[in-house]
């Protein structure tokens, strides 16, 4: 039988992982920021730069399925701009467990990279720049949907509901977070697809209103 190369590759990097002595940061930017799912030492608000969040990713599986594939976000690069979000410090075997989780996680949607990222800390006083792990969904992905305006990606995110729930409480959560932890940073792709979703709520509950004889 034939070995993945990718499974022996990813086993490589968690076993490597677990032997480090150092700790790994995880840098979160969608669902990790309220829901990492895997134990750490530590986390810490901050963003990155030279990125900027898109919800340009389809999800067939957590978050919709392959009727209706949901939108979840991934990472462009954007030399002006800086993603906000959660870094999160693993030591010893949490390395390893952490990884092979997320390796299984991502894996299910598939075509995402790993690169190594300079993160800044939310307090600046206390902690300078470290580089973080990153997982970036890539053009290259088969359930990579790419650009389209906030009120098409609202509309699709009411409709799709998947494993992990509905797309919409994956938006909300995210902008809660920025609203909570980030209050001064306005993060206009994401806010403008969330306030696209509330307009467009009242008219789809009344459209699905039954009709009422007088």
């Amino acid at each position: 039988m034939k070995r993945d190369p990718l499974a022996a590759e990813r086993q490589a990097q968690e076993e490597d992982a677990g032997e480090q002595e150092t700790p790994l940061w995880i840098f979160g930017y969608g669902s990790l920021v309220w829901r990492p799912d895997f134990e750490f030492s530590a986390r810490k608000v901050g963003f990155i730069r030279g990125y900027s969040r898109r919800f340009w990713q389809g999800d067939t599986f957590h978050r919709g399925n392959e009727k209706m594939p949901g939108r979840v976000v991934t990472l462009q690069e954007d030399y002006d701009a800086c993603t906000w979000g959660v870094a999160y410090e693993v030591r010893g075997e949490q390395i390893a467990a952490s990884l092979q989780y997320l390796n299984m996680r991502e894996a299910v949607l598939g075509g995402y990279d790993t690169k190594l990222v300079k993160f800044h800390p939310q307090e600046k006083e206390a902690d300078e720049p470290f580089l973080a792990l990153v997982y970036i969904a890539t053009p290259q992905n088969p359930t990579y949907l790419g650009p389209a305006s906030e009120e098409d990606i609202a509309a699709q995110i009411i409709v799709s509901s998947g494993r992990s729930g509905h797309n919409i409480e994956y938006l909300l959560r995210l902008a809660d977070f920025m609203r909570y932890f980030c209050p001064q940073v306005e993060d206009e792709h994401l806010f403008s697809i969330e306030e696209a979703l509330v307009s467009i709520l009242p008219c789809l509950c009344q459209a699905e209103d039954p009709l009422v004889e007088v």
